[in-house]
């Protein structure tokens, strides 16, 4: 993927804000091609849509931010002041200057700039697959500003064209609900012009479409069309519930039937720490990972993205996901008796828990500096996701069909214990139980936040959030001066 970004796409690396590939990858000028000369053959749109899904492996963002600004984990590290920003958003402290959400604004601007690139030539040759590579591209721009609404609120909405530095400054942020109703949009071409499955090892399919979907409409408060969406996607798609909870977040699990959305990666050499958009392997399961350890099973990382305790003790008594979501250092030190087990804390805090869905193992390291170069795939949407949202889905939509969501959420539930206890709840009992379920299920994984923004829930369980500025997060200032848009920070900033 990175010798494509190197030779044939220089053009495409530009993001909204004029930044070029030069910013995260060396160009060899000599392969360099014109991008008006482009898109010549099948072969050009094929390679154009891999760069645009290149930008995807900077998920570890997401993911890092969804769980520390909540109160699933703290931000962990070295010290205070390494990563200073995740410290800052830990504590709601953050700003217009802030080093990982100005990272997140551009490499999701690049990402959809590469895709507005492949429309902007749509129209230049006619061959057999191209409405393929249309409806991934459609998908791929709608995931791209799906994050950003959701982090940022209103943005800048550029589709199909690349805009010129003359063009910039008169882009304007729009709403929030036109932004979606681009996303809307994209997803259901997606969704109609892809099938359920792919023989190639991670493009997107229908399933992927139609849950992004209706996660998109979860988040606008429209129950109806959410629901009526992964309905389709429970009923129709090819998915199901893995049968082993405990190995679904190794590598060998990879592409099981509860895989709907990954995020690809691979255990070879690529890039660095100058560079992290450069990398070929995901960079989260490094950084999770125990400082100092030595000892059976795991391998030594950066200790970031400490689980809380407030996290740990939502699990209910022998929830067996605990021990598969949450690995809490000092009771493995026990069980490993007589081996001996060794770590160290960093100054950034320390909970005594680790994230344990992404964790080096010994058995999984990539090639050289192993903290960069993790095989372990960032699961994005899973079939359980997926279940329990069409239940939240159900039960909140105006006219509630409360045994429907009781039968997705139990489904999530006895999938890993028998002996979990069915919820026979309706009403607002039920919801409780569906946030629950949501919060154990799928803790690591980075969604908390946002359920709780969106649920109106995080002024109350996020120590320091204030209604009215902390729903959403502040536009990097480098951008709006760089732009010279006349943007308006979002509010409390």
């Amino acid at each position: 993927m990175k010798k494509f970004l190197k030779t044939s796409i220089v053009a495409v690396a530009a993001s909204l804000m004029a930044i070029s590939c030069d910013d995260y990858v060396n160009i060899d000028p000599q392969y360099a091609q014109d991008a008006d000369n482009y898109f010549l053959s099948p072969s050009d749109y094929d390679k154009a849509l891999t760069g645009a899904y290149d930008l995807l492996q900077t998920s570890y963002l997401d993911m890092w931010i969804g769980e520390i600004a909540s109160d699933n984990s703290i931000a962990g590290g070295e010290s205070v002041t390494d990563s200073e920003g995740l410290h800052q958003i830990d504590n709601m402290t953050h700003g217009g200057v802030n080093n990982e959400l100005r990272s997140l604004f551009r490499f999701m601007y690049a990402g959809i700039t590469r895709v507005n690139y492949i429309f902007e030539n749509k129209d230049k040759l006619e061959f057999d697959g191209k409405t393929r590579i249309l409806a991934e591209a459609s998908f791929l721009r709608a995931y791209y500003y799906f994050e950003l609404v959701k982090f940022f609120g209103d943005v800048p909405l550029i589709v199909d064209k690349r805009l010129s530095a003359s063009e910039i400054s008169s882009q304007t942020r729009v709403p929030a609900a036109e932004v979606y109703a681009q996303i809307e949009k994209d997803l259901k071409y997606a969704a109609d012009n892809l099938a359920w499955t792919t023989n190639v090892k991670g493009r997107v399919t229908k399933g992927a479409a139609l849950s992004l979907l209706g996660k998109a409409y979860l988040y606008q408060n429209k129950f109806n069309e959410s629901a009526e969406t992964l309905d389709k996607v429970i009923a129709e798609g090819p998915y199901n519930l893995s049968t082993d909870y405990s190995t679904l977040f190794r590598v060998a699990s990879e592409g099981n039937s509860e895989t709907v959305f990954d995020i690809e990666y691979v255990g070879i050499e690529g890039g660095g720490y100058g560079c992290f958009v450069c990398l070929e392997g995901f960079v989260a399961v490094g950084f999770h990972s125990i400082r100092g350890y030595e000892g059976p099973i795991y391998a030594d990382g950066n200790s970031y993205n400490l689980p809380t305790k407030d996290l740990y003790d939502e699990f209910e008594p022998n929830d067996p996901r605990l021990p598969v979501a949450i690995l809490d250092i000092e009771d493995f030190k026990t069980k490993a008796l007589p081996t001996v087990v060794k770590y160290t804390v960093g100054g950034g805090g320390h909970t005594g828990y680790y994230n344990n869905k992404y964790l080096k193992r010994a058995d999984e390291l990539g090639a050289n500096d192993n903290d960069l170069t993790s095989p372990v795939n960032h699961r994005v949407i899973r079939f359980a996701d997926v279940l329990l949202m069409a239940a939240e889905a159900h039960n909140r939509k105006p006219s509630p069909n409360d045994a429907q969501a009781a039968t997705y959420l139990n489904r999530v539930r006895q999938r890993v214990s028998v002996n979990m206890p069915a919820v026979n709840a309706t009403g607002t009992a039920l919801t409780t139980a569906i946030y629950h379920e949501r919060r154990v299920e799928l803790a690591g994984e980075g969604v908390h936040f946002f359920d709780l923004v969106r649920t109106g829930r995080a002024v109350d369980q996020i120590a320091g959030f204030k209604a009215g500025k902390n729903e959403v997060f502040p536009i990097p200032q480098s951008e709006i001066d760089l732009a010279g848009a006349g943007w308006i920070q979002n509010k409390g900033y």
